[in-house]
């Protein structure tokens, strides 16, 4: 029965690692670029929550501070790809990663100026207890996983069923020839970068729900353990991120609900290393050809 409840927990959190991850992963399928600010956009949500709820933890106030995280982040998302990171398409690789990174840090210090370092708790309203036979699960658990799943859902069929979903796949295998059949890819990118950024909004909410405690740094463990996932389902692959979050929020609670508790960071990053050993490319990646 334990067992059970680590299970939906890990799975719960797994939905919050996916959400994540498919922003990075996204991002690096279509632009060909690792955006390590990514983390840091759930910081920026975090914060919006907590300016939008103030000290009312009612849930009308709960409702309103997500919209307005998701609204916040999105046009953040986009603000960033259109200064920082449209002028260097063309760059190398290198420029790319040293701006994101530079990105990131900028974040953090704006929050700095703004927020100060000291945590702070965020008072998100209280869902009370499921009670299912002898389970006893927190219905922000439920709530988690139940989301993330139709959001998964929902950005998959989006991607296979819609223009623009067809247009982001063909920007993914090949730029010049998707612009030369007249795909807008700046455009692309551009919405590319809106939904990672409000994938990382909802993320960060549900990720206060557990761990209701905020502070500048708040997004770089997260957005660390996501790319993890992303790498683990094989980046550039959005079922991979998916099957990547999953594992890992599996692996984390049942490894914290073990004697091996303190040291369940260094086992995630040890399975990384030893699945990237066995399988170069993920779980689901696939071997890309690289133009000389």
């Amino acid at each position: 029965m334990n067992f059970l409840v680590t299970l939906i927990n890990g799975l719960s959190l797994g939905g919050v690692y996916a959400l994540i991850a498919l922003g990075y992963t996204m991002v690096y399928g279509i632009a060909k670029m690792l955006n390590f600010a990514h983390g840091d956009i759930i910081m920026v949500g975090g914060y919006t929550v907590l300016v939008a709820l103030g000290t009312s933890g009612k849930p009308i106030f709960t409702v309103i501070a997500c919209v307005a995280a998701i609204v916040v982040c999105c046009i953040l998302g986009v603000t960033i790809e259109k200064v920082a990171y449209k002028p260097l398409r063309g760059a190398s690789p290198l420029a790319v990663l040293i701006t994101a990174i530079g990105v990131s840090y900028f974040l953090e210090g704006l929050a700095q100026i703004f927020f100060g370092t000291n945590a702070k708790f965020v008072k998100i309203a209280e869902m009370g207890i499921l009670h299912i036979g002898g389970l006893s699960i927190g219905w922000d658990t439920v709530i988690t996983l139940l989301v993330s799943a139709a959001i998964m859902a929902a950005l998959t069929l989006f991607v296979k069923m819609t223009k623009t979903g067809r247009a982001m796949v063909a920007v993914s295998e090949d730029k010049a020839a998707a612009s030369l059949m007249g795909v807008n890819v700046n455009a692309i990118i551009t919405v590319t970068f809106a939904i990672g950024s409000i994938l990382a909004a909802v993320a960060s909410i549900f990720y206060l729900m557990r761990y209701p405690t905020l502070n500048n740094t708040m997004g770089a463990m997260p957005g660390i353990k996501a790319f993890t996932a992303a790498v683990i389902g094989g980046i550039g692959s959005i079922p991979g991120a998916m099957i990547g979050g999953i594992v890992l929020g599996i692996i984390e609670c049942v490894f914290n609900s073990t004697p091996l508790a303190p040291y369940t960071v260094a086992i995630e990053f040890a399975i990384l290393i030893v699945l990237l050993l066995v399988r170069p490319n993920g779980i689901l990646g696939k071997k890309r050809r690289e133009k000389v």
